[in-house]
């Protein structure tokens, strides 16, 4: 057999003159093999220096640059990306990023895509299986339209519809040493070593022996959720998640367990359930709904076993919130009922504003503008009728801009931008230490005017909200920001917008994705909703 002129672009060898293709006999024969899945590479291979370094950089885009340029033939960037579900220009945005992608489920996914050792990386890998389908394409099988299931107390499983769960529940205690030197640093405090028991996942049992409650225990447990609060509201749930989780497990389990009557049991549970509340929020915040659901279920059954209706009011409000996030605004809206009942009983004209305002949100994306109306004037009388309260430590985020943001969230939602305006820009008038929430509604705000088509104002916004984004671990902000590209999307072709999309894809957030971002009324059935906070 003689051979042409002419190259395999994959392997750079010679093609045999009878050869019509455009690949060698060899590479031709991987080909189907190769575009299904990508090769199980030897350990050798992942002790190469350069994949070591871009490791120890945290840079998935030279990691990637390197796995390709390491193997022979070569893998094309279009290649690769079938393996990710990604497209070639995005493979080649995220190997030329100055700004590593930070989003821990995206890194996740694509690790175990390209089946790359847990050693090797600076995170923790997941056990559920891949799904990669095409993230540039639209939503499939396995990107249906989440289902919220009413359950035990108002809250169950989101499943989809085939009655998968969406994500499989992974270790609340799951994270590795780098995720706990990082928290020791930012919180300022000493650890010692944590376990990492799975939680148990029930009240404990009132036929147990009485033991007895150390004095300090509930103190020191609301202490350690203040820490764990601070941390979040600043860098996000991916920040200090794993060792909340650990401390759950290690410390508090054990306590309720042991402690199931006596003296100071009904704080016990209360500052348990305040914790379990932030683990859930905080397993939500970084795409783990699963581990988010049973943390707000356990917290909902610890403040029933402690009686404490005001704590119960806020469990309720914010099962109603993620609900709406999930696409569910009947459910949202039942929820933000029973958050009301629990509210009133209690006497909190603070959480009747908080449980109305969740209701409101819920119409809206029902699309009943006058319900919704009215449930924001309830919301409204009682949050002014709230100046003498005391607000209790774990309510100290609802505020007037927290409160401004859920009224320009129902507003965008029903489709009323101009009037959303002036309560996004006061929603921006928020405290310091919530940069999460900054980003969150720095995004709302841009969405709002991009309805207005004022795209330069818009992009300009986007373009600080993509800031915020890379100092903040959070999938709900990776929502937002993917929202707000469905809200230019329209205007893709426009200089600022392409800009705008460009610094978006930098960071490893795809602004024309149309799978799990949250959505207005018209997305509300097959969509998620709008993030919390």
């Amino acid at each position: 057999m003689t051979r042409s002129q002419r190259l395999c672009p994959s392997c750079g060898a010679y093609l045999a003159t009878d050869n019509d293709g455009d690949q060698c006999g060899p590479c031709q024969r991987r080909a189907p093999e190769l575009t299904q899945e990508a090769p199980r590479l030897s350990a050798d291979f992942w002790q190469a220096a350069t994949l070591v370094e871009a490791a120890a950089e945290r840079h998935f885009g030279k990691l990637l640059l390197a796995y390709r340029k390491l193997q022979r033939p070569e893998p094309t960037q279009a290649l690769v990306g079938q393996w990710l579900g990604l497209t070639q220009g995005q493979v080649s945005r995220i190997e030329r990023g100055a700004i590593p992608v930070r989003d821990l489920d995206k890194l996740d996914r694509w690790a175990r895509a390209l089946h790359i050792p847990e050693q090797l990386l600076w995170f923790n890998l997941t056990t559920r299986p891949v799904e990669l389908a095409n993230e540039h394409a639209g939503p499939t099988a396995s990107h249906a339209p989440a289902v919220y299931h009413d359950g035990q107390h108002g809250i169950d499983a989101y499943t989809r519809p085939d009655r998968r769960f969406i994500v499989q529940a992974q270790s609340p205690a799951e994270g590795d040493g780098v995720h706990r030197r990082q928290f020791i640093k930012s919180a300022g405090v000493g650890l010692t070593a944590v376990g990492a028991s799975l939680l148990a996942g029930t009240v404990p049992s009132p036929n147990r022996k009485v033991s007895r409650i150390r004095p300090d225990a509930s103190t020191e447990i609301r202490e350690m959720t203040q820490v764990f609060r601070r941390l979040d509201n600043r860098y996000g749930g991916g920040h200090s998640r794993s060792v909340a989780s650990s401390y759950l497990n290690s410390t508090v389990t054990p306590l309720l367990q042991e402690s199931t009557s006596g003296a100071g049991r009904s704080d016990l549970f209360a500052a348990a359930a305040e914790l379990h509340h932030l683990a859930g929020w905080m397993a939500y915040d970084t795409g783990h709904q699963a581990d988010g659901h049973t943390h707000l279920r356990q917290a909902l059954r610890l403040c029933h076993e402690a009686e404490d209706e005001r704590l119960a009011s806020e469990m309720l409000a914010g099962m109603s919130h993620q609900a709406a996030f999930h696409g569910a605004p009947d459910s949202a809206v039942d929820l933000a009922l029973a958050a009301q009942h629990s509210a009133k009983r209690s006497g909190s004209k603070l959480l009747q504003a908080e449980a109305a305002v969740m209701e409101a949100h819920g119409l809206a994306l029902q699309g009943d503008k006058t319900g919704c109306l009215a449930a924001l004037s309830r919301a409204e009388d009682a949050f002014n009728k709230s100046d003498a309260e005391a607000r209790p430590h774990w309510l100290t985020y609802f505020d007037h801009a927290y409160l401004a943001a859920k009224f320009a969230h129902a507003f965008r939602d029903l489709g009323l931008p101009g009037d959303a305006e002036p309560f996004a820009r006061r929603s921006l008038e928020m405290t310091e230490g919530y940069e999460r929430g900054r980003l969150f509604n720095t995004a709302l705000l841009a969405s709002v005017l991009a309805d207005q088509r004022r795209l330069e104002e818009s992009c300009a916004l986007g373009m600080e909200a993509t800031t915020l984004a890379t100092s903040v671990r959070s999938m709900r902000g990776t929502s937002y920001l993917e929202d707000l590209g469905a809200h230019l999307a329209p205007y893709q072709s426009v200089k600022p917008v392409s800009s705008l999309f460009e610094s978006m894809i930098e960071i490893g957030v795809s602004p024309l994705d149309e799978v799990s971002r949250p959505g207005t009324r018209a997305r509300a059935a097959g969509r998620q909703g709008t993030p919390r906070r």
